[in-house]
């Protein structure tokens, strides 16, 4: 389970309610504060600097094969989940190594940085300099350019294998609803599963409780398919509907 950001966040030791509901579905959860995590040390996030895709994946890697050499773990029933960043990250393991997961979900995660930061609001623009800028790459640059299009999931979707549930809100003004379409779309059309889901009074972010709720039924049902793990055998017929509502059918998906 990957913590967003990377910056202003970290995961520790306290409540949080995804890996209440993995637990309790069976689960066992592993969190990774890989680098560029916030409150280790400037030198520890520093060191995610033009790594997006490249040694912050490796980290998680790395977390895996630790559990595995202690046989903690099953290595072939192994899933990634994350939003934002961790979303981001999700891709990459379905894409990158896609030998080393079983399946993915994705919360508004990132499929092509060159045009999630071309999308950003203009009120973010004399701040990417400084911030965006030395970590992903300037996508004006065009060394930096190629670059970021080759950390991006969105043009290795080729190598995908594994499922991916995707959960997108339709007005996520970060990472924007064509950053859910393109990878649903080029991963339907090499005929990799893809579960979409678009809440559409959502931003980076589901506040509603009933579409948190909606969330959580359609991730243990795709986690107990792709896993094996438990799955309440029924909910409210409110979660029911705005699950229903969420379904984006993929083959109908028009990007520009």
């Amino acid at each position: 389970l990957v913590h967003g950001g990377p910056w202003g966040t970290r995961d520790k030791w306290e409540f949080q309610s995804d890996v209440q509901l993995l637990a309790n579905r069976g689960y066992a959860v592993l969190q990774v504060n890989y680098r560029g995590t916030t409150g280790l040390g400037k030198r520890f996030a520093r060191a995610a600097k033009k790594e997006f895709g490249r040694a912050m994946h490796t980290d998680l890697l790395d977390g895996v094969a630790f559990l595995a050499r202690r046989g903690l773990i099953d290595t072939t029933r192994v899933a990634i989940m994350g939003g934002s960043y961790g979303g981001y990250a999700t891709l990459v393991g379905l894409t990158f190594t896609p030998d080393k997961f079983a399946c993915a979900v994705d919360y508004a995660g990132t499929s092509n940085l060159v045009t999630l930061l071309e999308s950003f609001p203009p009120s973010w623009k004399p701040f990417l300099p400084r911030s965006w800028y030395p970590f992903v790459g300037d996508p004006r640059n065009p060394t930096d350019r190629a670059d970021m299009i080759a950390r991006s999931p969105l043009f290795r979707a080729d190598s995908a294998r594994s499922p991916l549930l995707i959960f997108q809100g339709a007005n996520d003004p970060r990472v924007t609803k064509p950053q859910a379409d393109q990878i649903a779309l080029a991963l339907n059309r090499r005929h990799i599963p893809v579960t979409y889901l678009l809440a559409s009074n959502e931003g980076h972010g589901f506040g509603e409780s009933e579409t948190a709720l909606a969330v959580n039924r359609a991730t243990e049902q795709f986690l107990g398919k792709c896993l094996g793990g438990r799955v309440q055998p029924s909910v409210a017929a409110n979660v029911v509907a705005a699950l229903n509502a969420m379904l984006v059918r993929v083959d109908t998906i028009r990007v520009k």
